[in-house]
């Protein structure tokens, strides 16, 4: 008799585990490649984001004669660097109907039209809404919201270049000044103090955007393509970090302020007492350094490796490492310095 035996195969334990080894190898190969590809992808759209709002105040400026302000200030408002006084809205508020959020905008046009002469903070009823081309996707932290001035600011991560200055009422290299009940671009010259280099003696470094607006394009004495317009920052790493909040006008938050200076002298500069944040929380390990002051500087940051895009007043969009040089970095940021950029960017 012949008996019809079935034979049952199986791995065993020691080819399974050979399997999953293998498995994990190229696993362990393919996920750098993944990665790299990823932020490609997410430093491309930020770069197509950072055009759309570089071009939006072109169009601004077309429409009204001139750039739009880097925030507005009511002169009632005493200390710009302070989120609890009421400041206006910011050049991100003005440019949505350039950036296809004209509903948006509408929503609270004539507050912002009423604001210069009374103060009216209705805009701010907007603060919460999440706009997609303000946001970096290599950064996090989105779906955090702001809880300073009031609370419930969405996340964004472009900033109004002001110039190398401060953010700060007068004093030599403040940029904003209240002159005949109007606050002003400062425009200082003389920087050079135990906070700015020598080199900078006699500089000046007026912003590309300023407090209640008024440069122009074709007055950008140092040209529009060696001129930084807007700068990138990163998110704040809790809720009562403003850093990276869109239509905030503070420094940090929506404005880039004092790049170029000793304790901001190059891009994601993460040391501890670097930029002046008002209610801050010092984290330096995450790249987050701050001084708990009020917020008077920033150093442009990103999740970007190895530096940060920049857009650049003529419309072009480049990204600046961060070894960068600190004279190149200043200049780079003033739009009237009178010299020739000092190195490569």
């Amino acid at each position: 008799m012949r008996l019809n035996v079935r034979m049952r195969y199986a791995f065993t334990l020691i080819e399974l585990l050979v399997v999953i080894a293998i498995i994990a190898i190229l696993i362990g190969l393919l996920l750098p490649a993944v990665q790299k590809v990823r932020e490609a992808a997410a430093r491309m759209q930020c770069s197509n984001q950072m055009k759309q709002l570089a071009l939006a105040c072109h169009n601004f400026q077309d429409s009204t004669g001139s750039l739009p302000a880097s925030v507005m200030l009511h002169p009632s408002v005493s200390d710009p660097s302070n989120y609890d006084q009421n400041f206006g809205p910011n050049w991100a508020v003005l440019i949505l109907p350039y950036i296809e959020q004209g509903n948006l905008y509408n929503s609270i046009a004539n507050s912002v039209t009423n604001y210069a002469t009374t103060g009216d903070s209705g805009w701010r009823s907007i603060r919460n809404q999440n706009v997609k081309t303000f946001l970096c996707p290599s950064d996090s932290g989105a779906d955090t919201l702001c809880a300073r001035a009031g609370g419930n600011w969405a996340r964004g991560n472009y900033g109004a270049n002001e110039g190398p200055g401060m953010h700060w009422n007068g004093g030599a290299v403040g940029v904003t000044v209240l002159s005949s009940g109007q606050w002003r671009d400062n425009n200082p010259s003389g920087f050079a103090s135990e906070y700015y280099p020598s080199w900078t003696a006699g500089m000046s470094g007026g912003g590309a955007l300023v407090v209640n607006g008024g440069t122009r394009l074709h007055t950008f004495e140092d040209g529009t393509s060696n001129t930084i317009l807007i700068d990138e920052l990163r998110i704040g790493w809790n809720a009562n970090d403003i850093r990276g909040t869109w239509a905030m006008g503070q420094t940090g938050a929506s404005l880039s302020s004092g790049n170029g200076r000793i304790d901001t002298p190059t891009p994601n500069v993460s040391l501890s007492g670097y930029d002046d944040i008002q209610g801050c929380q010092d984290n330096p390990s995450i790249g987050m350094g701050c001084c708990g002051c009020n917020s008077w500087q920033v150093t442009a940051k990103s999740k970007h490796t190895g530096g940060v895009m920049v857009g650049f007043a003529d419309g072009s969009v480049k990204f600046v490492s961060n070894s960068v040089s600190q004279q190149t970095w200043f200049q780079l940021h003033s739009r009237n310095d009178g010299r020739v950029i000092a190195g490569n960017f």
